[in-house]
């Protein structure tokens, strides 16, 4: 029986709800001057204490405005009911191929985050547990989710890892899975059943007629959803969809909040790894303890190998080495491997433990660590370097999708904040209600 579901009770935009994610702004004043620009944003409903109106406000004194809001964009024909659908999911753009995806309810009690935890639904990497507080709080106040978690559906049901560890040593992608540098690829680890969904899901878009509702993202991808009722062709998905192990690829708060919370099932699309990439997720660092040569003494002592870079700071192609931008002068860094190997020695664990904790003595929850995903550019990173706003930014390849899958797959653990998955599922366009949405049947 799969652990894939309809939404027994959605809540279906209509147009100016759509929304990036909570999580993917590096700057709390970008999430208030698009709500000002974009009011029926669920960007206001997510972040309530950033809407203009609430600024002052804590994220918990101002949940009853979350609530006044979703109230107002149900009443107002934001959005329209739809029970027992799944949504297909399409996401486009001028030459790019098109990424697909099923809005649905999966079963909660399928999380696994470790070896000996069963469960078709693999989470393995670190989070911040204040975000998972404020998402259950969101959604016991609003009785809905608003933004969904991203699934891959790998193909894989064995639960053991795809050709060993499939990760490199020293950060270098694709050394034991095929990797093909950075930004990820579309190869289809896990085999058929992956294939199988991407196949269908591609079928079914294109011969659904017109969208139920179109949204164009902040990079100009357009976002398109179509309804999709009981019957054969849902049910054909559904099994496909369920038919292998599935790797939350974005939202680790939000299905940690589901469990967390209760909730029997949470909202999620389900999408395939020809679908996406992986773009980089750097690091700024503010309030620097030491000097930029004493931190560059700190880090020779404990064995990295570091070299001045000329000209302008950039995200290296390929994993096993960094750069980090101080005071006007770019260094290229190769960071101690630890005698772990595997997923020890990713770039992003690597900068974890050598640069952030034992250099600088930070905590990867500090808050004067900001990660900073792949929507923001090099060149805006040495920006808040220069501009005063930041002292040190660190940019690091990112991982790839087949090192992603086979981390997950062997069940190790990602570095927290190591993979910013592109195009990202928008929130605010399908919502489930709680009351009925995740009661199991």
């Amino acid at each position: 029986m799969t652990v894939v579901h309809p939404i027994t009770r959605a809540w279906v935009t209509t147009g100016g709800t759509g929304a990036q994610n909570y999580d993917e702004f590096a700057d709390d004043a970008e999430i208030t001057a698009i709500i000002r620009d974009n009011p029926s944003s669920a960007l206001a409903i997510e972040m309530p204490h950033r809407a203009p109106e609430s600024l002052g406000r804590s994220f918990t004194d101002a949940l009853s405005d979350a609530v006044a809001r979703l109230a107002r964009a149900r009443a107002d024909g934001s959005y329209t009911p739809a029970e027992q659908v799944v949504v297909l999911y399409r996401i486009s753009a001028p030459g790019e191929e098109p990424g697909y995806g099923m809005f649905a309810m999966v079963d909660t009690d399928q999380i696994s985050t470790s070896a000996d935890e069963p469960g078709l639904v693999i989470r393995n990497e670190d989070v911040f547990i204040a975000k998972v507080r404020e998402r259950v709080a969101l959604a016991e106040a609003t009785g809905h989710l608003l933004s969904p978690v991203l699934l891959l559906q790998t193909g894989n049901r064995s639960g053991g890892s795809a050709g060993g560890d499939g990760v490199g040593g020293s950060g270098t992608p694709g050394a034991g899975a095929g990797g093909s540098g950075a930004g990820g690829s579309g190869a289809e680890p896990g085999g058929n059943a992956g294939e199988a969904l991407h196949r269908a899901l591609a079928e079914a878009t294109d011969t659904a007629g017109a969208p139920a509702a179109t949204d164009i993202d902040q990079a100009g991808r357009t976002h398109a959803i179509w309804l999709l009722g009981p019957g054969a062709r849902q049910s054909e998905l559904l099994a496909l969809a369920g038919a292998g192990e599935l790797v939350v690829a974005d939202g680790n708060h939000r299905s940690l909040a589901a469990q967390t919370g209760g909730l029997p099932r949470f909202l999620a699309v389900v999408t395939t790894p020809a679908s996406v990439a992986i773009q980089p997720y750097n690091r700024l660092v503010s309030e620097l303890t030491s000097t930029p040569e004493e931190l560059v003494d700190r880090l020779r002592a404990a064995g990295a190998r570091i070299e001045p870079v000329p000209g302008p700071a950039a995200v290296p192609a390929a994993g096993g080495t960094i750069q980090l931008y101080t005071a006007g002068t770019t260094y290229a860094v190769t960071l101690p491997a630890g005698s772990g190997g595997g997923v020890e020695n990713l770039d992003h664990a690597l900068v974890e433990r050598v640069l952030l904790r034992d250099a600088l003595g930070l905590d990867p929850g500090d808050k004067r660590i900001t990660y900073v995903g792949g929507d923001y550019p090099a060149s805006w990173l040495v920006g808040e370097v220069d501009a005063g706003r930041a002292e040190l930014a660190i940019l690091i390849a990112p991982v790839t999708v087949q090192d992603f899958v086979a981390v997950n797959l062997a069940r190790q653990k990602m570095p927290r904040k190591s993979t910013w998955f592109t195009p990202k599922a928008r929130a605010g366009l399908v919502l489930a209600e709680l009351d009925r949405g995740t009661t199991p049947e």
